[in-house]
């Protein structure tokens, strides 16, 4: 059973993505396994490995606790007793059933495991390699993308890629990051971290089959033809019911922004589109939305200064 990953910087509508992968009916949504944050990290039950940093970076020289890890994740085989061992709070045991059932009836049903990891992005190679994923990589436009870190007060460390010594010796461009370790500079270096995974998503792509470039921007526009698209890709049935929920969660006017509103990444019901409904538990920070609207509005979140700003950075050549 060949899994999916969905991966991107986060903010550049990878929940998004991955939900409309699942209309199909075909996958289990499995949200970043490899966050280091607990939710939606450190649940052994999905994956039984110890993420050490941000954008872990898994290859043949470090995978050997890895690869058996996420070979039981893709497999939908949820591991009970290790998450019983770390994790026994009302909600973690709440979100093992859930997670537990849906890995179980997933298996049983003939289902494949849906990976939406941002955090994967750096290992997406790896990924497609050795546990066969078909891999979907979101881009998203520089101005978008930092002007919704800039509204959640995000920012990045870049400690946690360059001390990674095989990521760095795999992927040497990122030693440009190097200068703005310790910065103040936010958008700088949101801009700086856009270019990084432009240059390593455009690599992957180069470099292996299994790995799709995809635009948020050409999905948001037209979701119906892009989504279809991407199916096809992942080898999913686009059935007259895919198409009609794809249609539905584009269409509401509930959400605003492809990853949706809420920093903490809890889910509400679906509010009467009939596109999805499901509980918080998932943990993934996808609302249903009118696509083009969000598109529209995802642009003017900074000054014109400072999109400017953004423009020059992200064309500067290093």
């Amino acid at each position: 059973m060949t899994p999916v990953l969905v991966t991107g910087l986060p903010r550049t509508g990878t929940s998004w993505t991955g939900r409309m992968l699942t209309a199909s009916g075909e996958l289990v949504y499995v949200n970043e396994p490899l966050n280091p944050e607990h939710p939606p990290g450190h649940s052994p039950g999905v994956l039984d490995a110890v993420v050490g940093h941000r954008f872990q970076y898994i290859c043949r020289d470090n995978e050997d606790a890895w690869l058996p890890a996420f070979t039981r994740t893709a497999a939908l085989r949820y591991g009970f007793l290790a998450e019983l061992r770390r994790n026994r709070s009302p909600y973690d045991l709440a979100r093992m059933v859930r997670y537990g059932t849906a890995f179980t009836l997933g298996r049983l049903g003939g289902r494949r495991a849906l990976l939406d990891d941002p955090f994967a992005l750096f290992s997406a190679g790896w990924f497609a390699d050795r546990l066969g994923c078909r891999v979907i990589v979101l881009l998203r436009d520089p101005v978008a993308f930092v002007g919704s870190w800039q509204r959640l007060g995000w920012t990045i460390y870049f400690h946690e890629l360059l001390e990674q010594p095989l990521l760095v010796r795999d992927q040497p461009h990122l030693e440009a990051l190097r200068p703005l370790v310790g910065s103040q500079d936010r958008v700088a270096k949101a801009v700086a971290l856009w270019r990084a995974a432009g240059i390593t998503a455009a690599n992957l792509a180069a470099r292996h089959s299994g790995i799709m470039l995809v635009h948020y921007e050409d999905l948001a526009r037209d979701p119906r033809p892009g989504f279809r698209r991407l199916y096809e890709w992942a080898g999913l049935t686009w059935s007259a019911r895919a198409e009609e929920r794809v249609r539905r969660a584009c269409t509401a006017t509930s959400g605003a922004d492809a990853s949706g509103t809420d920093a903490s990444g809890t889910t509400v019901p679906d509010a009467g589109t009939g596109g999805f409904t499901w509980s918080g538990l998932s943990r993934t920070a996808y609302r249903p939305m009118d696509s083009r609207r969000a598109l529209a509005e995802a642009g003017a979140r900074l000054s014109p200064q400072e999109a400017r700003r953004v423009r020059e950075l992200a064309s500067a050549e290093h």
